[in-house]
């Protein structure tokens, strides 16, 4: 009883504390000065996947797409050993793919969709809006200040964002902040339309990206909630924008100085 009451007296105090101060929103260079830092945690604390097939797929895929969408961030790539369904980009460039999501995907061009919707929220600083937004409502303010560790775990679902909140301070704010915020439902859009067309630029065939969110509500099973309750596009929703866009991204496809097509099966 004691603890629960020590926690809640660390959160509100922390909340009070970001409620009687301006808090300044970092600049690009300063969020991605943390994206690093927590992204070379990240790399240091989790598994690496030994599986070159798919290591090769994950490398030639993100070099394409990072090179298709023209940004001159000082990009790298993981594959992480998880069962987590998951793939994400951080601001600056630092990619991650986890290898439950490779099965899903099925295909090299599903790979394309997936990392060049994830590259869409680097290029267009999504991240950095996600940011502010935290700060604005306190979220990062309470794990940067008093209640840095113990704040950090409570707000975190994942398990990039409680390994991050080990950090304390800057890191750990970023972690809340990225990992466990979930982007605008008009971000994931942008991303999606987009991405569609940095995958048809690097030679995936554009087509791919509606197929992927087939594969997404197969492996949910009807366990996506609602679209009306979700800061996120439902399924159905995604495939008929993606379809609608697909023209443009096939004429884009369509002058790619090489195609791969759906590419190689994910086995």
């Amino acid at each position: 009883m004691k603890t629960v009451l020590f926690l809640c007296f660390l959160i509100l105090f922390g909340l009070n504390l970001q409620s009687c101060s301006s808090v300044k929103t970092p600049d690009e260079n300063e969020i991605n000065a943390m994206a690093l830092k927590s992204y070379e945690e990240v790399k240091s604390k989790a598994k690496i996947s030994n599986n070159a097939d798919w290591t090769a797929m994950v490398n030639r895929v993100a070099s394409r797409i990072a090179r298709a969408s023209g940004e001159n961030f000082q990009w790298e790539w993981m594959l992480i050993e998880s069962p987590e369904v998951n793939a994400w980009c951080m601001p600056g460039g630092k990619i991650a793919v986890y290898t439950g999501i490779m099965p899903v995907l099925q295909t090299e061009g599903a790979l394309a969709a997936v990392l060049g919707h994830e590259v869409a929220h680097a290029t267009k600083r999504h991240g950095k809006k996600q940011y502010a937004r935290a700060m604005k409502s306190n979220i990062a303010g309470i794990v940067v200040g008093t209640a840095t560790t113990i704040g950090g775990q409570i707000f975190c679902k994942s398990e990039s964002c409680r390994m991050l909140t080990g950090l304390g301070g800057a890191a750990a704010g970023f972690a809340v902040a990225f990992f466990d915020r979930k982007f605008s439902r008009g971000d994931e859009t942008q991303a999606d339309q987009i991405g569609q067309t940095y995958m048809a630029r690097a030679g995936y065939d554009p087509a791919e990206s509606v197929k992927v969110w087939e594969r997404m509500a197969a492996a949910n099973q009807g366990k996506a909630p609602p679209e009306f309750i979700s800061t996120h596009p439902s399924d159905e929703t995604r495939k008929k924008n993606l379809s609608e866009w697909l023209p443009e991204a096939e004429a884009v496809y369509s002058s790619a100085p090489q195609k791969y097509g759906t590419g190689e099966s994910i086995k």
